[in-house]
């Protein structure tokens, strides 16, 4: 037996699974998380209810979904061996203040007001792989990217209950919070999970633009506003542009239509703090943006993962419904873009501009 073997041992055997959990939490507090809890590492309770959403093509264009079913199905199949799933939340909520919302400057979900929270979760989360490593734990940890159905393991562990737009909520959080996994090899205490809370109230899918809350804990992905902005890589349904209204990247109504929210309290992450890009810039003004500066302007930004393509395409459909005269030059440009899917949307604005503008002047007549 090699002498680390032999340290991890001497390690193990002089703790028990309540104290090293005990530890665990403190460490998970000290790097920053709002929540750590345990669920048993069993398939999730809704695999059935995620077959069925695939089945009926509700995820979209979103196929890795269907690639990583079995895995998300059966978390053996993502670490075997594995027998705890250790859940973590961390707030994001940046209090009251909000960016400028004008019709010039566009809305983007509050969750990518600052750097991106993959990075930022990560970090923390190879801090603690590394922990529980020196107990002879192995461990796979996820932040929103692995094949996990991680909300139904959150409420499994007590995180939150599944809120009837399909998000977590938790009542001292709200529904302001991120999520991450690890899978690991040592048994910890599972957690009792979370009362469902929401009784009759069903805000949330009221508050949804278009309608993509099709039924309580149902969501169709194709017609999200966080879905045709961010996981929609093609042309976004013409019926649909008008319902996206000023929102370039994501959308929080449903979420902020939460009335568990009143109790949020603000993030002690500093990363997520809005940052200008997404702040007072106009909107014709990200039409002017070449690849290598949408690249500068969101380094470190969840925005980035769109490319310019995406994100333009989502300020012309913007642009569409709440530009003016002044709009239509930038827009212009726009249309003769190299990248035909930015051109597209941007000729659909320019339309939608004229169309209001014709219909003013015969009001006025």
């Amino acid at each position: 037996m090699s002498q680390i073997a032999s340290n991890i041992d001497r390690v193990r055997a002089a703790i028990s699974n309540t104290e090293l959990k005990e530890r665990l939490i403190a460490f998970a507090r000290e790097l920053g998380f709002d929540s750590c809890r345990v669920a048993e590492c069993t398939p999730p309770t809704h695999v059935d209810e995620f077959r069925d959403w695939l089945k009926d093509g509700a995820a979209g264009e979103m196929s890795y979904m269907e690639r990583g079913e079995e895995k998300r199905r059966d978390p053996q199949k993502v670490l075997p061996g594995a027998k705890s799933i250790i859940v973590l939340a961390l707030n994001y909520w940046q209090g009251k203040f909000r960016p400028s919302q004008t019709a010039a400057t566009g809305r983007i979900a509050r969750y990518a007001w600052g750097d991106d929270y993959h990075d930022v979760i990560n970090a923390k989360l190879n801090k603690i792989d590394n922990f529980l490593r020196e107990f002879g734990g192995e461990q796979k940890c996820y932040v929103d990217t692995g094949p996990v159905l991680e909300r139904d393991h959150a409420a499994q562990a007590g995180i939150g209950w599944h809120g009837k737009s399909t998000m977590l909520v938790d009542e001292r959080l709200g529904t302001w919070f991120f999520l991450a996994e690890i899978l690991t090899t040592l048994e910890l205490a599972a957690d009792p999970p979370a009362r469902d809370r929401c009784g009759t109230c069903a805000r949330c899918i009221t508050a949804c633009p278009t309608g993509a809350i099709t039924a309580p804990h149902r969501l169709d992905a194709r017609r999200c506003i966080s879905y045709l902005t961010i996981e929609h890589k093609t042309s976004i349904p013409v019926e649909l542009r008008p319902l996206i209204g000023d929102r370039i990247y994501g959308c929080d109504d449903c979420l902020d239509a939460c009335p568990w929210n009143r109790f949020a309290s603000v993030s002690r992450e500093s990363a997520f703090a809005a940052r200008r890009s997404t702040m007072n810039m106009r909107l014709r003004d990200y039409l002017n943006l070449s690849g290598a500066e949408f690249r500068l302007l969101f380094r470190h930004s969840p925005i980035k993962r769109i490319k310019r393509r995406g994100f333009l395409r989502n300020v012309c459909v913007a642009l569409g419904n709440v530009g003016d005269a002044n709009d239509l030059p930038a827009l212009a440009k726009a249309a003769l873009d190299s990248e035909p899917l930015i051109a597209e949307h941007a000729a659909w604005a320019i339309e939608q501009i004229r169309a209001r503008s014709t219909s003013r002047e015969v009001v006025v007549n």
